[in-house]
């Protein structure tokens, strides 16, 4: 709840300066009458400019609580942002016959204004942001692999905006719980190891009820803090407990005509470019232009994914999705770009993916991966997807044990909180790594 009152914050002060910059803009060129002949002509379609602007900002992840101001990270970011803002400013303006205005000079300055009002801010909500009012003391209760999973993270995660004030390793020093919360000040409280459900554990608790404080599992705490579910601390009960397929149905029915919808439009804008795709691939080794494998869908139904071939073929005349020395000079850019899944937007239309969910894996890794990771195949209670809440964690996973895991902690976080809000931060950050072509 903290981290969403912080991206408020972010954003608020963002679209304060971009009114701001455009009042002191027009204050400058219109000293007379600016109210009348500038702000009221201006500032309606400004308006979609500065929507523009902000989702240019959190597509970029330019709302990510970890980036610090001024950092080496956050220059490359906040410079982009503002190259693609501005172009894509500058094309609304001349290429939409509905603006009554084309405003060259104003504009320039408006961007000026706005990048240097931007800096200051940003600069000062890392003040604010970080003060102690906006910190959650937290008090972790357990002394194990949970526990020190759960402090890396934080020390990872510095803008998450809890702050650890207290911890107990052992049941000898839970008698004093009651009052080291309220001299410490804690408001919240992990549990991560409930020793065997020790009922001088429960009375402590119990008696903390009265200092109005939260309470966290591990589990709940660690998907709050990191957009994962913990694997290792989860059983049958929490996908009984938390999984509400019932009240999904309606998310999913809408889900499914929006995945025709888009991937029609998809399919049709795309096209025509794609004779042009498979000479590039022809020019690049010889082979067919689409590759073609068994993956499993929803309900361990097998269906035939179809992309373009960014490899050269095997030595036994078969494709494989592993041996990255194979891929091609071409191939790699369509990667880099996400442009090899397109053709996947004929499973889609065949009702055999979605464009948002776990990635689909071969029968023979799902079957594997099963018998080495618990639950792994709870991923398949829903459609696969074009993109996913773990395609734009910013990890790349390879087949392997760990990162496998670390997939399917992301995919039980999707299939647990999927919404229509989710899929739309999942979409955007999927243009971002199309544009930064970092895709693999």
């Amino acid at each position: 709840m903290l981290a969403k009152l912080k991206k408020i914050i972010l954003l608020g002060g963002d679209l304060a300066c971009l009114h701001l910059a455009l009042f002191l803009t027009l204050a400058w060129r219109y000293p007379q009458n600016y109210w009348l002949d500038g702000w009221q002509s201006h500032w309606p379609n400004f308006l979609f400019i500065f929507f523009i602007w902000i989702i240019v900002f959190y597509i970029n992840g330019l709302y990510n609580l970890n980036l610090k101001a001024f950092s080496r990270r956050f220059f490359g970011p906040a410079i982009n942002s503002a190259s693609v803002s501005s172009a894509l400013s500058v094309l609304y303006f001349y290429l939409n016959p509905r603006t009554n205005i084309t405003p060259k000079t104003n504009l320039l300055i408006f961007i000026i204004i706005f990048f240097l009002l931007f800096l200051a801010w940003r600069q000062f909500s890392r003040l604010l942001t970080g003060a102690a009012f906006l910190k959650i003391r937290l008090a972790v209760i357990g002394d194990n692999a949970k526990t020190d999973k759960l402090l890396k993270q934080l020390e990872k995660q510095p803008g998450s905006g809890y702050e650890v004030a207290l911890a107990l390793k052992s049941l000898d020093e839970i008698s004093c719980l009651a009052s080291d919360v309220r001299a410490k000040n804690i408001q919240a409280i992990v549990i991560g190891d409930d020793f065997d459900k020790s009922p001088e554990l429960s009375a402590a608790l119990l008696d903390c009820l009265p200092q109005k404080i939260d309470f966290f599992s591990y589990p709940l705490f660690f998907e709050i803090l990191c957009g994962q579910v913990p694997v290792e601390a989860i059983n049958p009960d929490w996908f009984l407990n938390n999984l509400r397929e019932g009240q999904k149905r309606y998310f999913d029915i809408t889900k499914q005509t929006i995945d025709y919808f888009l991937s029609f439009i998809i399919l049709a804008i795309s096209l025509p470019f794609w004779p042009l795709i498979g000479l590039g691939i022809k020019l690049g080794s010889p082979g067919p232009v689409f590759f073609r494998q068994t993956r499993l869908g929803k309900n361990e139904k097998p269906f035939t994914i179809i992309k373009f071939r960014t490899m050269r073929l095997g030595g036994n005349d078969s494709l494989n999705d592993h041996g990255e020395e194979r891929i091609t000079g071409f191939g790699s850019l369509l990667r880099r770009t996400r442009l090899d899944e397109i053709p996947q937007v004929l499973n889609i239309l065949r009702g055999e993916m979605s464009l948002i969910g776990p990635r689909p894996e071969r029968p023979e890794i799902v079957a594997d991966l099963e018998k080495q990771i618990p639950f792994y195949k709870t991923r398949l209670l829903i459609k696969p997807g074009l993109t996913g809440w773990d395609q734009i964690s910013g990890d790349y996973h390879s087949f392997s044990q760990e990162d496998s895991l670390a997939k399917l902690q992301h995919d039980l976080f999707y299939l647990k909180n999927r919404s229509f809000y989710l899929d739309m931060s999942i979409s955007l950050k999927t243009i971002a790594t199309m544009m930064s072509r970092a895709g693999r």
